[in-house]
């Protein structure tokens, strides 16, 4: 891998970080705002999903025409910064609310500390 690749790599894993942290911090807004674990759960996701979806889809964008009008080495950083932003999207949104619910449960009515 290259240098570059190496730094569209670290971009995405700061992108994902950036993404659980958005939900967690949206999921425990609802639990301030009195709200049940599941009901945090649904509506921090919920609310959560369009602010990921705009900040993915803009550096997409970016990725792209990096890609587009770039040569070998910043063809390698659009690609692996396209592929990592697919990926995180998908784990961020998907994956991470599949692992709440498989932890807790969906209807868990339990005491948490976020």
């Amino acid at each position: 891998m290259t240098l570059p690749g190496i730094a569209g790599l670290v971009l995405t894993v700061g992108m994902a970080v950036d993404t659980n942290v958005l939900i967690f911090e949206r999921i425990r807004d609802k639990l301030k705002e009195g709200r049940s674990f599941a009901q945090a759960i649904d509506r921090g996701f919920s609310s959560a999903v369009s602010t990921i979806f705009d900040a993915n889809f803009t550096t997409m964008i970016t990725a792209v025409v990096l890609y587009a009008i770039g040569n070998g080495p910043i063809q390698g950083f659009a690609l692996t910064l396209g592929l990592g932003l697919l990926t995180s999207m998908f784990t961020g949104i998907f994956a991470s609310r599949a692992m709440i619910n498989l932890v807790w449960g969906r209807d868990a009515r339990r005491e948490v500390r976020i």
